[in-house]
């Protein structure tokens, strides 16, 4: 008997920090924020588990430059304790079932890199729950959303990425990063079909 077909949504990196007006503000975050809030408010009841990742810096060490140099270095951001690293306020209402920070100590792109309040892992939370499939949406595409899909194929859940339900820091990166994601076995869908 095939084993049952377990759904997760991950929620990446939806922080004011990363939208406009915020630290690293992505053109179009905003917007996407309230898009993601209203598909989740759609079709929550298509999930096994719904998990969220928010960058959450202590002291990341070089992550953080005063003379950053956006590749390796960036601009203070996503402060641990601060407004701008809490959820954006559009998913005030999300209620996920697991809560993840990342990066409080080093660099951290992907959400599998971060643990719960527990101590728990992105992956054995994932596992946990019996999960066989996730869909990934969030803010940047090109950086957080590329890398926490990448691992989730990695770790070996089948693994798509809502395109219209993300955005990237440019649309060159963008492209860039639906390239590899591509290469890596991740799958690249539209949540609402044109």
């Amino acid at each position: 008997m095939a084993d049952e077909l377990r759904r997760a949504l991950l929620v990446v990196d939806v922080q004011p920090t990363f939208c406009e007006g915020g630290a690293l503000g992505v053109v179009g975050g905003n917007a996407v924020a309230h898009r993601i809030a209203d598909f989740v408010t759609q079709h929550r009841d298509e999930y096994a588990l719904v998990a969220t990742t928010q960058d959450w810096h202590i002291d990341p060490g070089e992550h953080f430059s005063d003379t950053p140099d956006f590749v390796d270095s960036w601009p203070p951001h996503g402060v641990a304790g601060t407004a701008e690293a809490e959820l954006h306020p559009a998913l005030a209402s999300l209620a996920p079932t697991v809560s993840v920070k990342k990066g409080q100590y080093a660099a951290a792109y992907s959400g599998f890199e971060g643990t719960t309040p527990d101590g728990v892992s992105l992956r054995d939370a994932l596992t946990e729950h019996g999960i066989t499939h996730v869909d990934v949406v969030g803010i940047a595409e090109s950086h957080c959303v590329k890398a926490t899909a990448i691992d989730a194929h990695d770790a070996g859940f089948t693994t798509r990425v809502f395109t219209d339900l993300t955005v990237p820091v440019t649309e060159d990166q963008g492209v860039a990063a639906r390239v590899t994601m591509s290469e890596h076995g991740v799958e690249l869908v539209q949540a609402t079909p044109v």
